[in-house]
Protein backbone atom coordinates (compact mmCIF):
# COMPACT_ATOMS: atom_id res chain seq x y z
CA UNK A 1 0.00 0.00 0.00
CA UNK A 2 2.98 2.45 0.88
CA UNK A 3 3.81 1.97 -2.59
CA UNK A 4 0.68 2.80 -4.43
CA UNK A 5 0.48 5.66 -2.27
CA UNK A 6 3.35 7.07 -3.35
CA UNK A 7 2.57 6.42 -7.31
CA UNK A 8 -0.42 8.13 -6.97
CA UNK A 9 1.21 11.34 -5.15
CA UNK A 10 3.51 11.38 -7.82
CA UNK A 11 0.95 11.31 -10.44
CA UNK A 12 -0.95 14.07 -8.45
CA UNK A 13 1.81 15.98 -8.76
CA UNK A 14 2.83 15.98 -12.29
CA UNK A 15 -0.68 15.65 -13.63
CA UNK A 16 -1.16 18.95 -11.57
CA UNK A 17 1.85 20.58 -13.33
CA UNK A 18 0.74 19.53 -16.83
CA UNK A 19 -2.32 21.00 -16.34
CA UNK A 20 -0.85 24.64 -15.49
CA UNK A 21 -1.60 27.10 -18.20
CA UNK A 22 1.22 27.81 -20.24
CA UNK A 23 3.31 31.26 -19.83
CA UNK A 24 1.28 33.61 -21.63
CA UNK A 25 3.43 36.19 -24.27
CA UNK A 26 4.00 39.85 -23.62
CA UNK A 27 4.09 42.59 -26.56
CA UNK A 28 7.78 41.96 -26.35
CA UNK A 29 7.82 38.40 -26.94
CA UNK A 30 5.28 38.28 -29.57
CA UNK A 31 7.10 41.54 -31.39
CA UNK A 32 10.58 39.47 -30.88
CA UNK A 33 8.97 36.04 -32.35
CA UNK A 34 7.82 38.03 -34.96
CA UNK A 35 11.04 40.22 -36.07
CA UNK A 36 12.68 36.68 -36.15
CA UNK A 37 10.67 34.87 -38.70
CA UNK A 38 10.91 38.11 -41.16
CA UNK A 39 14.57 37.70 -40.98
CA UNK A 40 15.71 40.47 -38.70
CA UNK A 41 18.02 38.63 -36.84
CA UNK A 42 20.29 39.53 -39.80
CA UNK A 43 20.65 43.03 -39.02
CA UNK A 44 22.15 41.69 -35.75
CA UNK A 45 24.43 39.06 -37.12
CA UNK A 46 25.80 41.24 -40.25
CA UNK A 47 28.34 43.67 -39.62
CA UNK A 48 26.25 45.50 -42.70
CA UNK A 49 22.70 45.37 -44.33
CA UNK A 50 22.47 47.49 -47.45
CA UNK A 51 19.13 47.29 -48.31
CA UNK A 52 17.97 49.37 -52.18
CA UNK A 53 14.34 49.77 -53.70
CA UNK A 54 12.29 51.94 -55.55
CA UNK A 55 8.72 53.37 -54.55
CA UNK A 56 6.73 55.50 -56.39
CA UNK A 57 9.46 57.32 -58.98
CA UNK A 58 12.40 57.64 -56.27
CA UNK A 59 15.50 54.94 -55.19
CA UNK A 60 15.71 54.34 -51.35
CA UNK A 61 18.37 52.93 -49.93
CA UNK A 62 19.57 52.47 -46.55
CA UNK A 63 22.64 51.30 -44.75
CA UNK A 64 22.90 49.11 -41.54
CA UNK A 65 25.54 49.33 -39.55
CA UNK A 66 26.49 48.61 -35.51
CA UNK A 67 27.07 52.73 -35.09
CA UNK A 68 24.03 53.40 -36.78
CA UNK A 69 21.55 53.79 -40.21
CA UNK A 70 22.38 56.12 -43.05
CA UNK A 71 19.09 56.87 -45.39
CA UNK A 72 18.88 58.26 -48.22
CA UNK A 73 16.20 59.06 -51.53
CA UNK A 74 17.04 60.24 -54.96
CA UNK A 75 14.60 61.83 -57.22
CA UNK A 76 14.72 63.53 -60.67
CA UNK A 77 12.72 66.77 -60.27
CA UNK A 78 12.59 69.32 -63.51
CA UNK A 79 15.83 67.57 -64.65
CA UNK A 80 17.35 68.55 -61.77
CA UNK A 81 18.95 64.92 -59.58
CA UNK A 82 17.68 64.81 -55.83
CA UNK A 83 19.54 63.32 -53.01
CA UNK A 84 18.25 63.49 -49.57
CA UNK A 85 20.81 61.92 -47.00
CA UNK A 86 19.58 61.15 -43.18
CA UNK A 87 22.40 60.09 -40.44
CA UNK A 88 20.52 60.16 -37.10
CA UNK A 89 19.09 63.33 -36.50
CA UNK A 90 21.50 64.77 -39.45
CA UNK A 91 20.32 65.94 -42.36
CA UNK A 92 21.49 67.12 -45.60
CA UNK A 93 20.45 67.25 -49.51
CA UNK A 94 22.27 67.78 -52.85
CA UNK A 95 20.95 69.11 -55.94
CA UNK A 96 23.03 67.73 -59.13
CA UNK A 97 25.58 66.44 -56.20
CA UNK A 98 25.86 69.72 -55.07
CA UNK A 99 25.08 70.18 -51.20
CA UNK A 100 22.42 72.60 -50.41
CA UNK A 101 20.93 74.92 -47.41
CA UNK A 102 17.68 73.70 -46.16
CA UNK A 103 15.50 75.88 -44.45
CA UNK A 104 15.35 74.85 -40.66
CA UNK A 105 11.81 74.55 -41.07
CA UNK A 106 11.94 71.80 -43.84
CA UNK A 107 14.34 69.55 -42.29
CA UNK A 108 12.05 67.98 -39.98
CA UNK A 109 9.56 67.33 -43.00
CA UNK A 110 12.12 66.14 -45.38
CA UNK A 111 13.95 63.67 -42.60
CA UNK A 112 10.19 62.71 -41.77
CA UNK A 113 9.78 61.87 -44.78
CA UNK A 114 13.04 59.86 -45.81
CA UNK A 115 12.24 58.03 -42.14
CA UNK A 116 8.60 56.84 -43.20
CA UNK A 117 9.19 55.22 -46.25
CA UNK A 118 12.59 53.24 -44.75
CA UNK A 119 10.58 52.54 -41.92
CA UNK A 120 7.64 50.47 -42.87
CA UNK A 121 10.18 48.69 -45.59
CA UNK A 122 11.33 47.12 -42.95
CA UNK A 123 9.05 46.52 -40.36
CA UNK A 124 8.33 44.56 -37.77
CA UNK A 125 12.05 45.38 -37.37
CA UNK A 126 12.31 48.62 -35.44
CA UNK A 127 9.81 48.12 -33.36
CA UNK A 128 12.43 47.30 -30.42
CA UNK A 129 13.75 50.61 -31.21
CA UNK A 130 14.51 52.81 -27.58
CA UNK A 131 11.80 55.21 -28.25
CA UNK A 132 9.00 52.25 -29.24
CA UNK A 133 6.75 51.70 -26.43
CA UNK A 134 4.45 48.46 -26.75
CA UNK A 135 1.40 47.22 -25.22
CA UNK A 136 -0.50 43.49 -25.88
CA UNK A 137 -4.05 44.70 -26.06
CA UNK A 138 -5.82 42.36 -26.84
CA UNK A 139 -7.08 39.14 -29.62
CA UNK A 140 -8.77 39.55 -32.54
CA UNK A 141 -10.04 37.91 -35.46
CA UNK A 142 -10.20 39.18 -38.92
CA UNK A 143 -10.84 36.98 -42.17
CA UNK A 144 -10.99 34.53 -40.12
CA UNK A 145 -7.93 34.41 -38.40
CA UNK A 146 -6.46 34.71 -35.14
CA UNK A 147 -4.15 37.54 -34.17
CA UNK A 148 -2.54 39.01 -31.23
CA UNK A 149 -3.23 43.03 -31.50
CA UNK A 150 -0.21 45.40 -30.48
CA UNK A 151 -0.49 49.06 -29.89
CA UNK A 152 2.70 51.20 -30.29
CA UNK A 153 3.64 54.33 -29.11
CA UNK A 154 6.79 56.38 -29.17
CA UNK A 155 8.32 58.42 -26.76
CA UNK A 156 9.50 62.17 -27.62
CA UNK A 157 12.76 62.13 -27.08
CA UNK A 158 13.83 59.52 -30.05
CA UNK A 159 10.36 59.21 -31.83
CA UNK A 160 10.64 61.57 -34.79
CA UNK A 161 8.63 64.42 -35.41
CA UNK A 162 5.62 62.16 -35.30
CA UNK A 163 5.77 60.71 -32.45
CA UNK A 164 2.19 61.54 -31.34
CA UNK A 165 1.15 58.90 -34.03
CA UNK A 166 -0.47 55.32 -32.48
CA UNK A 167 0.16 52.38 -34.31
CA UNK A 168 -1.66 49.14 -34.21
CA UNK A 169 0.10 45.95 -35.73
CA UNK A 170 -2.36 42.29 -35.84
CA UNK A 171 0.45 39.77 -35.49
CA UNK A 172 -0.63 36.08 -37.08
CA UNK A 173 -0.87 33.86 -33.74
CA UNK A 174 0.22 30.71 -35.66
CA UNK A 175 2.94 32.37 -37.87
CA UNK A 176 4.11 36.05 -36.44
CA UNK A 177 4.14 37.58 -38.99
CA UNK A 178 2.53 41.17 -39.12
CA UNK A 179 -0.79 40.89 -42.27
CA UNK A 180 -2.38 44.06 -40.71
CA UNK A 181 -1.22 47.38 -39.37
CA UNK A 182 -3.12 50.36 -38.32
CA UNK A 183 -1.98 54.07 -37.53
CA UNK A 184 -3.37 57.71 -36.96
CA UNK A 185 -2.04 60.83 -37.58
CA UNK A 186 -2.35 64.65 -36.79
CA UNK A 187 0.06 66.99 -39.32
CA UNK A 188 -0.39 70.09 -40.55
CA UNK A 189 -2.59 69.29 -43.38
CA UNK A 190 -5.17 67.32 -41.26
CA UNK A 191 -5.84 63.92 -38.77
CA UNK A 192 -6.88 60.63 -39.62
CA UNK A 193 -6.33 56.99 -40.11
CA UNK A 194 -5.03 54.54 -42.31
CA UNK A 195 -5.26 50.29 -42.45
CA UNK A 196 -2.81 48.52 -44.03
CA UNK A 197 -2.98 45.16 -45.26
CA UNK A 198 0.17 43.34 -46.41
CA UNK A 199 0.27 40.74 -49.58
CA UNK A 200 2.97 40.16 -52.27
CA UNK A 201 5.09 38.38 -49.18
CA UNK A 202 8.43 37.58 -50.61
CA UNK A 203 12.05 36.96 -48.84
CA UNK A 204 15.08 39.11 -50.09
CA UNK A 205 18.40 37.57 -49.18
CA UNK A 206 16.44 36.34 -46.04
CA UNK A 207 14.64 39.37 -45.17
CA UNK A 208 10.88 39.44 -45.40
CA UNK A 209 9.23 42.01 -47.55
CA UNK A 210 5.63 43.12 -48.44
CA UNK A 211 3.51 45.36 -50.36
CA UNK A 212 0.31 46.79 -48.76
CA UNK A 213 -3.26 47.88 -49.61
CA UNK A 214 -4.10 51.02 -47.76
CA UNK A 215 -7.45 51.98 -46.90
CA UNK A 216 -9.20 54.72 -45.21
CA UNK A 217 -12.22 54.60 -42.75
CA UNK A 218 -15.43 55.33 -44.23
CA UNK A 219 -16.17 57.64 -41.12
CA UNK A 220 -13.80 59.80 -39.33
CA UNK A 221 -15.43 59.34 -36.06
CA UNK A 222 -14.33 55.94 -36.12
CA UNK A 223 -11.60 55.10 -33.23
CA UNK A 224 -8.44 53.65 -34.24
CA UNK A 225 -8.65 50.62 -31.79
CA UNK A 226 -12.09 49.72 -34.05
CA UNK A 227 -10.61 49.78 -37.39
CA UNK A 228 -9.57 46.16 -37.69
CA UNK A 229 -13.08 45.27 -37.52
CA UNK A 230 -14.22 48.13 -39.95
CA UNK A 231 -11.78 46.22 -42.50
CA UNK A 232 -13.52 43.06 -41.76
CA UNK A 233 -16.92 44.12 -41.98
CA UNK A 234 -16.04 45.57 -45.26
CA UNK A 235 -16.39 49.63 -44.13
CA UNK A 236 -12.87 50.88 -45.26
CA UNK A 237 -11.97 52.62 -48.15
CA UNK A 238 -9.17 51.49 -50.73
CA UNK A 239 -6.86 54.65 -51.00
CA UNK A 240 -3.61 53.63 -52.82
CA UNK A 241 -1.00 50.68 -53.08
CA UNK A 242 2.37 50.63 -51.26
CA UNK A 243 4.70 48.81 -53.71
CA UNK A 244 8.28 48.57 -53.41
CA UNK A 245 10.05 47.49 -56.18
CA UNK A 246 13.39 46.11 -57.27
CA UNK A 247 14.00 45.08 -53.87
CA UNK A 248 18.06 44.42 -53.19
CA UNK A 249 19.26 43.17 -50.09
CA UNK A 250 23.19 42.81 -49.47
CA UNK A 251 24.58 41.61 -46.02
CA UNK A 252 27.64 41.69 -45.12
CA UNK A 253 28.74 39.09 -42.45
CA UNK A 254 30.57 39.57 -39.51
Amino acid sequence: MKYIYILVFVFLVFGCKSEQPSKSLTAKDIVNKSIEVSGGHLFDSSSVVVIKFDFRDKSYKASHTPEGRVLSRLMLRDNDTILDFLKGNAFQRYINQVPVKVADSMIPRYSASVNSVHYFSVLPYGLNDKAVNKALIGEEQIKNKDYYKIKVTFNEEGGGEDFEDVFIYWVDKTTFKPDYLAYSYDEDDGKGMRFRVAYNERYVNGLRFVDYDNYKPKSDALPLVDIGNAFDTNNLELLSKIELENVEVELIIK
